[in-house]
């Protein structure tokens, strides 16, 4: 009888056991997953993304393999979101602010002197069309024109041949075959009878190739051009000249505060940067008092209980919202066309006139407040629909007993009750306006350009824009420089919305006070 117990003890002991097999086959496929990225990542000499996958796989590996963290699995998928998506970028773009990182500073510095190294110049009276053969210790390179055929070679690693007299070969590759091999090509040399080295120099040549730049020492290399010493200055992340020239491909490294004392010292870089910044205030600022005024003022009107095809109105000017910014943000660039656009088809036809609006700095800016009033008023519409629902209706008639005109209710019974809900939802309007990029790109891509600039800087461009034509649009592509001004814009909206809500607070306190 005692056995049986324990018996019926020992399966139910198992059944969860096996309940959790599933799962724990599930984690391992993921984990195993996730290593396998991570060590592809690291041998792809991208160590630091490697890293991120290896502490995610540990992270699914402890919270979801054992028991003992049960509750985190609940909330680990949004904390790794956050952590890779959100944390991470901004901290790796607040560093290259540090950094020289540009398109002349992508490398490393043992990969940059590779890359200066490898270059050479080809002597065109040397070149030689050559052949593959295949041979039982390898292949054999073969040169019709000379009648040389080069002892044979595996073309899995750097390696050395000679060249003698010889027949051609008979199981020769198709050209096809040849280019598979051209690694292994590239890093042949050959010896002709004569003592001349040739090296492979395009697809179908091999050639006397001179190189370029001769490795002297760890930091120096010789230009062989010129017979000048090129010295490596791992404070800004090139090779120099003696007369303090750059030669590049340059390498990255940290150079402090070098992006932000160029910012603000650069006149060519501080110009532009405060008037986009002042810009950038006040079209965010007249988007949300736009968008807010435009909304508000039609969900009055539909409010009105006289108003007939009131549920057909909703629909119409909801339509808006309903279509995807870019869609509309694209249809308006061929309305307000300077030549063909319908506006100005109008304009010209009702006045006489037809505003330069992409040429115009200032009809310009008007054109991306008016798009971007058209995409924001519905949004702001619904929610002064709602909200407009929550006032008493008593207030608003004790007041219209009194004799108050409905212009004097609605500023000083309607409005006043409507705002403090409503701040919170325009200091969010705010922060997306202050950013709002994809409008900026789409509708004038910031042009037209402010003249006088050392970097791509336009009339309307906000500094999310402007920060973006620097980092992949301008021919240096400075990514340091970028993510320098990318903190500071990082800073200043910080600063603005804390400010935003110390004063929603204190009138938050009054109000209390009051009551």
């Amino acid at each position: 009888m005692t056995a049986s117990v324990d018996l019926a003890h020992k399966d139910k002991d198992q059944v969860p056991r096996l309940a959790a097999v599933p799962r724990l086959v599930g984690v391992g496929i993921v984990t195993l997953g996730l290593l396998f990225g991570a060590f592809y990542l690291y041998m792809l000499a991208q160590p630091l993304f490697g890293a991120i996958l290896l502490a995610l796989a540990v992270g699914v590996a402890i919270v979801f393999g054992t028991n003992r963290f049960y509750g985190a699995r609940f909330i680990f998928p949004g904390v790794a979101a956050v952590l890779i998506f959100i944390a991470f970028p901004v901290i790796y773009t607040i560093y290259l602010g540090f950094t020289n990182y540009s398109s002349f500073n992508l490398l490393t510095y043992e990969r940059a002197v590779s890359v200066l190294t490898a270059r050479g110049t080809v002597d065109p009276e040397t070149e030689q069309p050559f052949a593959v053969a295949r041979d039982d210790d390898g292949y054999r390179i073969w040169m019709p024109e000379a009648g040389l055929l080069s002892e044979p070679v595996t073309l899995d690693a750097p390696a050395e041949a000679e060249l003698t007299p010889g027949d051609s070969p008979i199981d020769l590759l198709t050209p096809r075959d040849a280019v598979a091999l051209r690694s292994g090509l590239q890093a042949l040399v050959l010896t002709t009878p004569d003592g001349r080295e040739l090296r492979n120099s395009g697809l179908r040549t091999f050639a006397t190739v001179t190189p370029d730049f001769i490795r002297i020492d760890e930091d120096s290399l010789l230009r062989t051009a010129d017979d000048v010493t090129l010295t490596a200055d791992h404070g800004r992340g090139f090779f120099v000249t003696p007369e303090g020239a750059t030669v590049p491909p340059g390498w990255r490294v940290n150079i402090g505060f070098g992006n932000f004392e160029r910012v603000f010292n650069s006149r060519g870089i501080r110009g532009p940067m405060v008037s986009i910044f002042i810009w950038t205030l006040i079209f965010a600022t007249a988007s949300v008092v736009l968008t807010f005024a435009v909304g508000l003022t039609l969900a009055v009107i539909l409010q009105w209980e006289h108003l007939r095809f009131k549920s057909l109105y909703r629909i119409l000017l909801i339509l808006p919202y309903a279509v995807p910014a870019f869609i509309s943000i694209l249809v308006f660039r061929g309305l307000f066309n300077q030549n063909f656009g319908e506006i100005n088809l109008i304009l010209n036809a009702l006045f006489g006139i037809s505003p330069t609006w992409f040429t115009d700095g200032t009809l310009a800016r008007v054109m991306l407040l008016i798009v971007n009033t058209w995409l924001g008023y519905p949004y702001m519409m619904l929610l002064a629909m709602g909200f407009l629902q929550s006032v008493p209706a008593d207030h608003k008639k004790a007041a219209a007993l009194e004799g108050a005109s409905s212009a004097r209710v609605f500023f000083t019974i309607t409005l006043p009750q409507i705002i403090p809900p409503f701040l919170p939802l325009l200091i969010a309007a705010f922060a997306f306006n202050f950013n709002n990029l994809v409008l900026v790109l789409l509708l004038t891509q910031g042009l037209p350009d402010i003249p006088g600039t050392v970097i791509p800087a336009g009339q309307t461009d906000i500094l999310a824009s402007f920060t973006y034509r620097m980092a992949f649009n301008d021919s240096s592509q400075q990514f340091g420089l970028a993510g320098a001004i990318t903190l500071l814009i990082f800073v200043v909206v910080a600063a603005i919305s804390y400010l935003n809500f110390v004063a929603m607070r204190r009138a938050a306190n009054r109000r209390a006070g009051r009551v």
